[in-house]
C-alpha cells in the first residue's frame, strides 16, 4: 500500500503521554473522551501486561495459556480484530478524533498506518507498510518473511473513534509468540523494533509518533502534555517519614507571610521530583505573600456556635483544620465539608499537611455523627471528604458511602458532595460509593500531567481520569480541583481543563497553592487573579458547565451554588 503525507487543516490535537496505565482505567478515559469529547485526542502509553480480544475471537484457539499463570489479564472489549497483547516496551496509541461518515473505518484505519508507517520509517526500517487482507503494519511486506510489528484495532461510532494501535518497541515476545496466536494469524510471525536491530528509547519513539499523529490528525499542530518520565521511587517525603513537621508557616491574617527568624534552608527532598520534572527551588517558606492572598478573617458568634457544635460531636472540618480564608462565608451558606475516616492518611502528597502516621480503623459511629452534625448546623449543603486509606480493601468507599445514607436519612433536603481518593482505581470499590448517589462526585486531579509524580507519588494522572470517567458514566454530576503555583505553565492547565471537559467533568475548581511548612514542596510563584479570569473563561468555553477560580478558591468553595447550576444539567 503507498502512503502519501497528508496535512489536513484541523484543530489541535491533544498528545497525552500517560506511563504505564492499567487497561481498564483507560478504557475508562477512552469511552469518555469518545462520548463527551469534542476534540481530537491522541492517548500514549504502556499496559501492564493484558491480553485483549474483541467479540469474535476464538479464545479456545488463540488464547495458549492461562493468562493468570504468566501475570496477565484477560479482557474483553467493543472493537475489530482478534487477541492481541499489550504490555511494558509497547507504545499503545488511542486516537480518539472525530471522523466523518463518509470516510469511514477503513480510511481511519489507513490514517493509523500512515502514522505508523512514517514513524517507524523516520526510525530507521525503510521497508514496512499494510499486507492486503491483514490489518496493522508490517516489516518487509512484499518480501518472503513479512513479520507484524504493529497490531490495530479501532472502533467508530457517532462518527468519533476508540482503540487504535499496539506497536512493538522492546516488547518481551513470548507475550506474543508463545502465549497467544496475536490477531489470530498463526502462520506469520510478529517482531519488535529491537529484533529488528532498532535500539530506540521509549521516549524517542513517543516523540517521532507523536509528530506525525500531528500531521495526521491535527493539522501539523499538537498539544503534547507528559506524565514525569523518570521516578525516584527511593524518594520518600520528608515530612511523611519521621523527619518532623518542619517550620510551619503563619496561619490567618498572616498566613505565610514570614517564618521565624533563621536560616532559609529548605529540608523537603521533594525537590528531586520537581527537578525531574524541570522546575527549579520555587520561593523560600518565608517570602511575602501579595495582598490578594492575605484576607482579612472574622468568624462572627454563628461560627462560633457551629465550630461548638463539630466540637461536641468529635468531628473534624476541613474548613477549620485547613485554617480555610473561606470558611464564615460558606459555613453562613450553608456549605461545610467534613473528614471522615480519621485524621491520618496512607499517602504522603507534597502539598498536604494531612498526618501520614498509620491511621485508626474508622469508627463505626461516625456516620451518625456526621448526620447529626448536618442537622444541627442546618446544612444546605454537605461535602464528605477523606484521607486516602489504602490500608482497606475497599479504600474506605463503603464508610463513605454510609456517611452518605446517614445524611439522606436525617436530612434528606440536603445535598451531598463527596471529595474522594483514587481507591487506587479499583472499579468495584468506586462503584459502592457510586451507588449511595451523592449529589456531586468530586475528586481533584490536583495538578498537570508532567507535574504528577512531584506532587502526588502515590496518584497518577491517568488513574484520576479514570475515576472521574466512571463517575461520569455512572450518570453522576462530576467535580475536580487544581491547584496552581507549583510550577506549571498556562499552557498546561489549558490542556488539563481540555482534559476534563473531554471526560465530561461538570464542575472545575482552581486555587492558589499555598505552603504549609518547609518539609512541603515550594510554591513556585504567586499567580496573579486575572490568570485565574482566564481560566474561568477557557474552562467554561471548553464545555465545563462551572469554573470556580481565584486565588482563595478551595474545593468547597462556592458548592452549592456550583451544584446548583448543574442540577439537572447531565
Amino acid at each position: 500500500m503507498a502512503f502519501t503525507e497528508q496535512r489536513p487543516e484541523a484543530a489541535p490535537l491533544r498528545i497525552r503521554w500517560l506511563g504505564r496505565v492499567p487497561y481498564g482505567e483507560a478504557l475508562a478515559v477512552q469511552q469518555a473522551v469518545f462520548r463527551y469529547g469534542a476534540e481530537h485526542h491522541l492517548l500514549l502509553l504502556e499496559h501492564p501486561h493484558v491480553f485483549t480480544h474483541g467479540p469474535r475471537a476464538d479464545l479456545s484457539v488463540n488464547v495458549l495459556v492461562d493468562p493468570a499463570s504468566v501475570g496477565a489479564e484477560l479482557v474483553s472489549v467493543k472493537r475489530g480484530g482478534d487477541v492481541t497483547y499489550h504490555g511494558p516496551g509497547q507504545l499503545v496509541g488511542y486516537p480518539v478524533v472525530s471522523v466523518a461518515n463518509s470516510l469511514g473505518a477503513a480510511e481511519h484505519v489507513a490514517a493509523v498506518q500512515r502514522v505508523l508507517v512514517y514513524s517507524l520509517q523516520e526510525l530507521g526500517l525503510a521497508d514496512v507498510g499494510s499486507l492486503p487482507a491483514y490489518p496493522g503494519v508490517w516489516v518487509e511486506p512484499g518480501g518472503q518473511n513479512p513479520r507484524k510489528i504493529a497490531a490495530i484495532g479501532i472502533r467508530l461510532g457517532r462518527g468519533r473513534t476508540m482503540h487504535g494501535f499496539a506497536l512493538n518497541v522492546s516488547t518481551d515476545m513470548r507475550y506474543l509468540r508463545d502465549y497467544i496466536v496475536p490477531c489470530g494469524i498463526s502462520d506469520k510471525p510478529v517482531t519488535s523494533l529491537a529484533e529488528e536491530g532498532i535500539e530506540v528509547s521509549m521516549h524517542d519513539v513517543v516523540d517521532v509518533v507523536a509528530r506525525h499523529a500531528a500531521i495526521e490528525w491535527g493539522g501539523g499542530s499538537g498539544d503534547r502534555q507528559d506524565v514525569a518520565w523518570r521516578q525516584r521511587p527511593d524518594d520518600l517525603s520528608a515530612f511523611s517519614r519521621g523527619e518532623g513537621p518542619g517550620r510551619t508557616v503563619r496561619t490567618g491574617a498572616d498566613h505565610g507571610a514570614g517564618a521565624s527568624p533563621g536560616a532559609d534552608a529548605e529540608p523537603v527532598r521533594l525537590l528531586g521530583r520537581l527537578a525531574d520534572a524541570g522546575v527549579s527551588a520555587g520561593l523560600t517558606i518565608n517570602t511575602r505573600k501579595p495582598e490578594w492572598l492575605r484576607p482579612k478573617v472574622v468568624h462572627g458568634p454563628e461560627v462560633l456556635t457551629l465550630k461548638k457544635t463539630v466540637r461536641d460531636l468529635g468531628l473534624v472540618t476541613v474548613c477549620e483544620e485547613a485554617g480555610c480564608p473561606n470558611l464564615s462565608e460558606c459555613w453562613a451558606d450553608g456549605t461545610a465539608t467534613f473528614m471522615v475516616l480519621g485524621e491520618r492518611c496512607t499517602r504522603a502528597c507534597g502539598f498536604c499537611l494531612i498526618d501520614t502516621r498509620k491511621p485508626d480503623l474508622p469508627a463505626a459511629d461516625e456516620p451518625a455523627r456526621v448526620a447529626a452534625a448536618v442537622a444541627r448546623m442546618r446544612l444546605a449543603h454537605a461535602v464528605l471528604t477523606m484521607v486516602a486509606r489504602d490500608d482497606l480493601n475497599d479504600g474506605g468507599m463503603t464508610h463513605v458511602a454510609a456517611c452518605v445514607a446517614a445524611i439522606r436519612d436525617l436530612c434528606p433536603t440536603t445535598a451531598i458532595e463527596t471529595l474522594i481518593s483514587d481507591a487506587k482505581g479499583d472499579a468495584s470499590s468506586l462503584e459502592v460509593l457510586f451507588a449511595s448517589r451523592p449529589d456531586v462526585m468530586n475528586h481533584n486531579i490536583e495538578t498537570v500531567a508532567r507535574l504528577q509524580r512531584a506532587v502526588r507519588p502515590s496518584a497518577g494522572y491517568a488513574r484520576s481520569l479514570g475515576v472521574l470517567a466512571r463517575a461520569k458514566a455512572a450518570g453522576l454530576v462530576t467535580k475536580s480541583g487544581l491547584i496552581v503555583g507549583m510550577g506549571e505553565t498556562d499552557a498546561e492547565v489549558d490542556g488539563c481543563l481540555a482534559d476534563l471537559a473531554g471526560i465530561g467533568v461538570d464542575i472545575v475548581t482552581i486555587g492558589q497553592y499555598l505552603r504549609p511548612t518547609s518539609n512541603h514542596l515550594p510554591v513556585a510563584e504567586w499567580v496573579e487573579p486575572a490568570r485565574f479570569d482566564r481560566w474561568k473563561q477557557i474552562g467554561e468555553a471548553f464545555g465545563i458547565g462551572h469554573v470556580e477560580a481565584s486565588p482563595l478558591t478551595r474545593s468547597s468553595y462556592h458548592a452549592r451554588q456550583a451544584a446548583l447550576s448543574r442540577r439537572g444539567a447531565n
